[in-house]
């Protein structure tokens, strides 16, 4: 299976997963962290399409910034502060005050990619490892906007599924070997 259809959500929740791994965190501390970037990249498009009004703290959106640095109840993570908490587990994101729950994250990966789940991951994973950590942390979101579905923009496309061509990532790695960190 080389294509999947999918909406853009997913697709998020595990590259960020997939980065998070790549650059040292467990696959459980992960997994959360790729779900808050999901969850607020979702609120702030809900919010450039009109479907929500911003909040107090809203803040408009910067470019990505290099991904990866731990700041006191924070990581960087494609572009976005993740606020985390410290558990007995390790690091989780934290949603609603609360820490979330990485077998949560995985039963929802495994609803929306299905069969393809590990397909994807492999996909993914094999991406984020042919570049450096630095590198990688610094450029994961702008490769996410090259493989991502292609969905109608604006209202219209909220929530609509599109194609994941699980070929493109591959495409995406350097085609010269780069110095591995």
């Amino acid at each position: 299976m080389t294509t999947i259809e999918i909406n853009r959500a997913p697709v998020m929740t595990l590259w960020a997963a997939v980065v998070a791994e790549r650059l040292g965190y467990s696959r459980a501390e992960a997994l959360t962290l790729g779900r808050a970037v999901a969850g607020m990249n979702a609120q702030a498009k809900a919010i450039r399409v009109g479907l929500r009004e911003p909040g107090p703290r809203a803040k408009k959106f910067e470019p990505p910034k290099p991904t990866g640095a731990k700041k006191a109840g924070h990581v960087e993570l494609l572009g976005r502060e993740v606020p985390v908490a410290r558990t007995p587990d390790g690091v989780r994101a934290v949603s609603k005050s609360r820490p979330d729950s990485p077998e949560a994250v995985e039963k929802y990966l495994m609803a929306k990619f299905g069969d393809a789940l590990a397909a994807a991951r492999t996909a993914m994973t094999a991406l984020a490892a042919a570049y450096p950590k630095a590198e990688l942390a610094a450029i994961a979101y702008a490769l996410y906007e090259q493989f991502r579905p292609r969905i109608p923009a604006g209202k219209v496309g909220w929530g609509a599924k599109g194609v994941l061509d699980l070929n493109e990532l591959a495409k995406l790695a350097p085609s010269t070997p780069r110095k591995r960190s």
